[in-house]
């Protein structure tokens, strides 16, 4: 039976419902997406794949977790990226002593001086913005991190016996610092499958590094343009989400999720030998939309076999755990997910 969500290939489809977008339109949203990559690489050197992750994140509604070592610009990226959107931007330092109120908000008693009579009224956190930049949210306790999952996954917040929502788009931006590991508290797997993407922010080039050097310390500074809206970013996502993915491609999404899981009939054993545990739905879920938006980011308007393996690594880094063994013999899991692609076999041509 044909997939009823998709088009021809390279085109939109036609019959649009509530959240049709038309090709022109999309073509002039990516224009201002492109202006958005210009306007963060005057502030950001290098990082081409980390801004390009970001993006993906930014086009399917989900959100990121940033990792790399202090110094790599993490948080200025994602300052700049808020900047170029005309977006209202939050950022939390994570503590040890952060409390679920400090995200959500609290109530507060105040005097109305007028009668002498004193109400509850809510003090709305930092989750309510469109982007939050969750700063080394690992060095915060299991119930303060949890205070974010409500409003990653709802898009609203319970707090105070009531439930408001958040600001549309939304989206959260995470670090976490590979270092320095004694005294932090490690995500549990059900909310790091709550992240879209697990990003590997590299160190720059020596090219990279002079050119940091030089930019920093002459004293000149620079702030992003705006170029996008919030309704922009919205439409984007309608439109990434209207990108045809043929059955052929559904299937090989599949494919590559169930061949990470450790004995079931399709596992991949020469991955699922390194692995406890492999990725959920959800990961089927995030290969396909992230994969949508790399194809938009390119001026395509259909999904290909390459979309998928591009996003692979950031999709599936955070939701494979692996053995023991594999930890003692330092095998990491963007080597595992590289044995899976090689394994699992691609569409065959013109079947994409």
């Amino acid at each position: 039976m044909p997939n009823p969500g998709t088009g021809s290939a390279g085109t939109l489809p036609s019959s649009a419902d509530s959240t049709g977008v038309e090709p022109s339109t999309v073509t002039e949203l990516l224009d201002g997406v492109s202006r958005l990559r210009e306007e963060v690489g005057r502030l950001i050197v290098g990082q081409e794949q980390v801004v390009e992750e970001v993006l993906l994140c930014l086009l399917t509604g989900g959100h990121g977790l940033l990792e790399g070592v202090p110094g790599l610009a993490k948080t200025l990226l994602v300052r700049t990226l808020a900047q170029g959107m005309e977006l209202d931007f939050r950022r939390i330092q994570f503590t040890p002593d952060l409390m679920p109120g400090d995200v959500t908000g609290t109530e507060i008693i105040e005097e109305d001086r007028s009668t002498g009579k004193r109400a509850f009224r809510f003090l709305p956190g930092p989750v309510f913005t469109n982007v939050l930049l969750a700063d080394e949210i690992n060095r915060a306790p299991p119930k303060t991190q949890s205070a974010l999952l409500e409003a990653m996954q709802e898009g609203r917040v319970t707090a105070a016996g009531e439930t408001r929502p958040v600001p549309s788009p939304f989206l959260v931006l995470a670090t976490q610092n590979p270092l320095e590991q004694e005294g932090t508290y490690p995500l549990p797997e059900a909310q790091l499958d709550r992240f879209l993407l697990k990003i590997r922010v590299p160190y720059p080039t020596p090219g990279e590094e002079r050119a940091i050097l030089a930019a920093t310390t002459s004293g000149r500074q620079a702030e992003a343009k705006p170029v996008l809206g919030g309704e922009e970013v919205l439409t984007l996502r309608a439109a990434t989400r209207q990108v045809p993915a043929s059955d052929a491609l559904l299937d090989y999404a599949v494919r590559l999720v169930r061949g990470t899981r450790p004995g079931q009939p399709d596992a991949c054993t020469p991955v699922t030998d390194w692995l406890r545990w492999g990725a959920g739905p959800r990961a089927g879920q995030a290969l396909v939309l992230a994969g949508k938006a790399r194809a938009l980011l390119r001026g395509r308007l259909h999904l290909s076999s390459e979309d998928l393996r591009a996003v692979a690594p950031a999709v599936f880094r955070h939701r494979l755990l692996p053995t023991f063994r594999a930890e003692a013999e330092g095998l990491e899991a963007d080597e595992l997910i590289a044995r899976l692609l090689d394994t699992v076999a691609r569409p065959s041509s013109g079947m994409e």
